[in-house]
């Protein structure tokens, strides 16, 4: 009996020690995989520094040897990996750097990925590495991804030569499911892999993909075909590319309210809170704009190479979830059809666009909807000759709710772009001219070194310092500044906004949110471009940190609503609050917001209980629903 016991406590122990030296995450049959060696064919010889197909090659990345590497002869967007022959699932991937004092940190930001298709079209990620690796010894990673992939492959961070010593991937025979994919941080991924390997070079040229996000902790998955070219006018200037992709049809992305083919990606490249424009969407929002584009916060792929965290939203078009306008056919020329829609935007760039004109007070203005390839001559002619009527005629044509909300979240957020681009539109049948959705923040919080410290001007923003498109400064002045009523109206809302939620306490919570949840994405991003201690674009000062970055636009926002209602000449008192029935307010028109400033209606019907503001004849109060 003592002999049976102890010959069975001798398995057990060594059972036990077998688990502890099997590869964490790794089941007992996901050994190393081995295939055929695929991969970016010309290699560099660094004794010649000649291009080669004999040296420094893909194969050497299997070799079992870890003072041999590839070494790819691009810089950037090169690959090895294996031909497995048959889709596996991959539970682990390893991988050893360069032999070299620049290869430890060569393999950051390098990223892993598998795919079923050759050219890795429909490429998921399997692992980005973050930390620098050790020459002379494997490191390893378990990998979240329960797809099955027959391609496997290493790509090499941008500017490294891919310079890998080694690799190893583990797993098991499968096709696997889509249950579980890997999210590079807790934000969205977004990868897109082009036709070919084509890298987006200009904003005119659209390229074939396929645009894939993952998202919901890598259970939800949208892989669907369509292009990307580059976007933007100046931000186009930094290494830190935005892109535009559209779908081949109409998506649902992540959690935006309606479908659509196209979408932007801004590189917020200046902005190193990586959160301006979002901030400002939400302003927008709360100051009650009749739409405000759609914005979230991403992590970009292209062809398996890290972008950065990128701002995925909206592009600014005629669409029935986005500015709701009637849409225009080429054989619009005429009576009522002729009148609308029309979408265009003052903007200063507009004198490198096909479709534009200057207005009669010399402002720049390009037509952005109907299309430069789709629009005809009687279109052209009628919302040139109609802006020029607005212009003159501002008081009878120009919608003064949205202009002045418009205003107010420039000059809140101390846009200094804010009349260098302005959007507005004009619907068919509808004498009036719209403005807006707001757009282009990254200036703004405190970021542009021509108007820092904003706090210290005692005009607007735009009137200090601010850019404007042709003659807009003196447009804004005639409203603005020159005219009572106008003036007066600027209050209102102004005052409308500020009972409904807009406070520094509510703008601060958003911020601290932002930070929280940008902080995983932010250090990848300031890995991939570490310019946290450059002025870039328009940076007025180096912080030196992210957190500090973040601090100033807290600090700015604190101050900035004060400034704003000591300018405007109002005195902010919190709503008091009372207790009513649902139907004690429905007797005279009111509007209810939430304690966060979301509208929530014109009446207390239907609303869960709760406490509300409620603003009723110019006069708000914070009301407890029962």
């Amino acid at each position: 009996m003592i002999q049976k016991y102890l010959l069975n406590k001798n398995r057990i122990m060594c059972l036990e020690l077998l688990l502890m030296m099997w590869p964490t995450g790794v089941m007992a049959d996901d050994g190393k995989l081995s295939g055929t060696v695929i991969g970016t064919a010309e290699s560099v010889d660094y004794s010649t520094s000649q291009q080669s197909t004999t040296v420094n090659t893909r194969e050497m990345a299997f070799d079992g040897d870890l003072n041999t590497c590839f070494a790819s002869w691009e810089r950037s967007y090169t690959w090895t990996g294996l031909d497995l022959g048959t889709p596996h699932v991959i539970t682990k991937v390893g991988w050893s750097p360069r032999n070299d004092s620049q290869g430890p940190k060569r393999v950051v930001l390098g990223v892993f990925e598998g795919s079923n298709r050759e050219d890795f079209m429909d490429a998921l990620p399997l692992y980005i590495i973050t930390e620098q690796g050790v020459i002379g010894q494997m490191s390893y990673a378990d990998v979240s991804c329960s797809a099955g992939f027959r391609y496997v492959r290493y790509v090499g961070p941008s500017d490294a030569r891919c310079n890998i010593a080694e690799l190893e991937f583990y797993g098991h025979e499968g096709e696997g499911d889509n249950s579980q994919l890997y999210q590079l941080t807790n934000l969205p991924t977004v990868s897109i892999h082009t036709q070919d390997g084509v890298i987006p070079f200009d904003k005119e040229t659209e390229i074939s993909s396929q645009i894939i996000i993952i998202s919901d902790n890598g259970t939800k998955l949208l892989s669907e075909p369509g292009g990307v070219r580059e976007r933007g006018n100046y931000s186009r200037t930094f290494p830190k590319k935005p892109y535009r992709i559209k779908f081949d049809k109409k998506q649902k992305v992540l959690d935006a309210p309606d479908k659509a083919k196209k979408w932007t990606l801004i590189n917020n490249y200046g902005d190193k809170t990586l959160m301006r424009n979002l901030l400002a969407f939400e302003i927008s929002r709360m100051m009650g704009m009749p739409y405000t584009p759609y914005g979230t916060a991403v992590d970009v792929m292209l062809n398996g190479e890290y972008k950065g965290c990128y701002q995925l939203c909206d592009q600014i078009e005629v669409n029935s979830g986005r500015v709701n306008i009637t849409e225009m056919a080429p054989e619009d020329i005429e009576g009522e059809a002729l009148t609308g829609g029309y979408l265009f935007e003052i903007d200063a760039y507009a004198y490198d666009e096909v479709s534009m004109f200057t207005s009669a007070k010399g402002n720049p203005v390009t037509i952005k909807s109907p299309k430069d390839d789709e629009i005809v001559p009687e279109q052209s002619a009628y919302i040139e000759d109609y802006f020029n009527k607005m212009e003159r005629q501002w008081k009878t044509y120009l919608d003064l709710n949205t202009f002045l909300r418009h205003f107010l979240v420039g000059e809140l957020s101390g846009n200094t772009d804010t009349y260098w681009s302005v959007y507005m539109y004009k619907e068919r049948n509808d004498e009036m001219i719209y403005t807006g959705p707001v757009w282009d923040f990254d200036l703004a919080f405190e970021n542009d070194n021509r108007t820092y410290p904003i706090m210290s001007k005692t005009d607007y923003i735009y009137r200090s310092g601010g850019s404007c498109a042709g003659n807009m400064k003196s447009f804004v002045d005639r409203i603005v500044v020159s005219d009572a009523a106008s003036r007066a109206q600027l209050l209102t809302i102004w005052d409308e906004v500020r009972q409904g939620g807009l406070t520094e306490e509510y703008l601060v919570n958003f911020i601290d949110q932002m930070e929280q949840t940008l902080d995983q994405s932010q250090q990848l991003n300031f890995t991939r471009w570490p310019i946290m201690n450059k002025k870039v674009h328009q940076n007025p000062v180096i912080w030196g940190s992210y957190a500090a970055e973040v601090q100033n636009v807290r600090r700015y926002i604190t101050e900035r609503i004060a400034w704003m209602d000591n300018k405007l000449g109002y005195t902010y008192e919190p709503p008091s609050s009372v207790t009513v029935s649902r139907s004690t307010l429905n007797e005279q028109p009111c509007a209810v917001y939430s304690l966060q400033g979301r509208y929530c209606g014109n009446s207390l019907q239907g609303l869960a209980s709760g406490t509300y503001i409620v603003v009723q004849n110019q006069k708000a109060r914070k009301v407890v629903v029962k």
